[in-house]
């Protein structure tokens, strides 16, 4: 994974054989705590969504002169790549201790794919909250409680999020939820995963 400072990447990874990421309603609690306290220096979260078997954040990275691109000697890519290496590595062995199963959770290595543009942007945000819907789990966004889509609906007032960075195009609940609602046509392919 190649990071770059004050950059949107849309990040994520999924389990092996479509195994069952949370295995529980604490598990994905817990994924979000060690999500939250291993990148919250490092980057902001604009949105997410926790699937069954997969998970997808969208981030933005702190410039360089927030202090968070060196550590160590290492620059950037280096740090936040190691950091999701080992943040997924100790959530796959809390796993493997609840379930007494061994080896691997997740495929190959995760994804970071930078998002160059405003409208891959806001069109990518809406495919992160959508994900539950498209795979009939709920009839509605606010339904899933393990999205980001909440938080920006006010139906629940999160700290995970640096709502500030998306509140610009959007100059109400109602724009945003509306838009999150619309129905995804002609996406680019470069969106779904």
């Amino acid at each position: 994974m190649q990071f770059y400072p004050d950059t949107y990447f849309h990040l994520y990874n999924r389990t092996n054989n479509n195994e069952l990421l949370f295995k529980n309603h604490k598990n994905y609690l817990y994924f979000l705590k060690q999500y939250r306290q291993r990148f919250s220096d490092i980057w902001d979260t604009l949105g997410y969504c926790l699937m069954p078997t997969h998970f997808h954040f969208l981030i933005r990275t702190k410039s360089e002169s927030s202090g968070a691109h060196l550590q160590g000697g290492l620059h950037l890519s280096e740090i936040l790549s190691k950091q999701i290496g080992i943040w997924l590595s100790s959530y796959t062995k809390a796993i493997n201790r609840q379930e007494n199963r061994h080896g691997s959770l997740f495929q190959c290595h995760s994804r970071a794919i930078p998002v160059t543009d405003e409208k891959y942007l806001l069109t990518l945000l809406a495919y992160i909250h959508q994900n539950p819907l498209r795979s009939n789990l709920v009839e509605k966004l606010e339904d899933w409680p393990f999205s980001s889509f909440p938080d920006y609906a006010g139906l629940r007032d999160g700290t995970l999020l640096n709502k500030q960075l998306i509140v610009p195009w959007f100059r109400t609940k109602e724009e945003f939820i509306i838009f999150s609602n619309a129905i995804l046509k002609n996406i680019d392919p470069k969106v779904w995963i």
